[in-house]
């Protein structure tokens, strides 16, 4: 894991990353300014269990990849996920916030994840163990009143007016963040398109 300092305040933004692409970078960016980040992780998965793998890129080529693409100093890419031997989103979370005490964390998606969210496995734990931000993807903009994760935490939405805030408030608790939307895809990308 990268290093951290007591009082951080970091984003978690985990993914297959096949490949990274400059949305990933647009998510990245807003996340940084309107969480006021400290740093933010790109978690590169070894492999998303609701994904099939055959179009996989190797791990390496897909860290070299994003660090090409990380511009930003306080973006930190990482695979600690291989290492630690863990395919699931709640167990990595669980990981993270008994080996980093003292750290505020924030998990980040971007919207078209949420409309599936509630398929992860332990989909409420996740939910439950650090804040979760959503950033706005094309053709998403509603799942956030929509989704499955929307309607069971309805309660916990906080208003994106207060997005800086919410590495300090207790989980469950999530803020749809909009603002500019790239078409990237990489499954478009790997597809061609």
């Amino acid at each position: 894991m990268p290093y951290v300092e007591k009082g951080m305040v970091v984003g978690l933004f985990g993914g297959s990353f096949n490949p990274p692409h400059e949305g990933h970078v647009l998510v990245a960016d807003i996340a940084l300014r309107r969480l006021k980040l400290d740093q933010l992780w790109w978690m590169v998965t070894p492999g998303n269990p609701l994904k099939p793998r055959h179009d996989l890129a190797p791990l390496s080529s897909r860290i070299d990849a994003c660090e090409q693409m990380a511009r930003d100093p306080r973006i930190k890419v990482t695979a600690f996920e291989q290492g630690l031997g863990v395919s699931y989103t709640a167990r990595t979370l669980a990981i993270v916030k008994k080996r980093n005490p003292g750290i505020r964390f924030v998990w980040v998606m971007g919207a078209d994840n949420l409309q599936n969210f509630h398929r992860w496995q332990n989909w409420q734990a996740i939910a439950s163990t650090f804040p979760i931000a959503v950033i706005d993807r094309p053709g998403a903009t509603l799942s956030f009143l929509s989704s499955k994760m929307a309607k069971t935490f309805d309660y916990a939405r906080v208003d994106e007016e207060d997005a800086a805030a919410l590495a300090f408030r207790a989980a469950p608790a999530w803020t749809f963040i909009h603002g500019p939307r790239s078409r990237l895809s990489s499954s478009a990308i790997r597809a061609g398109g």
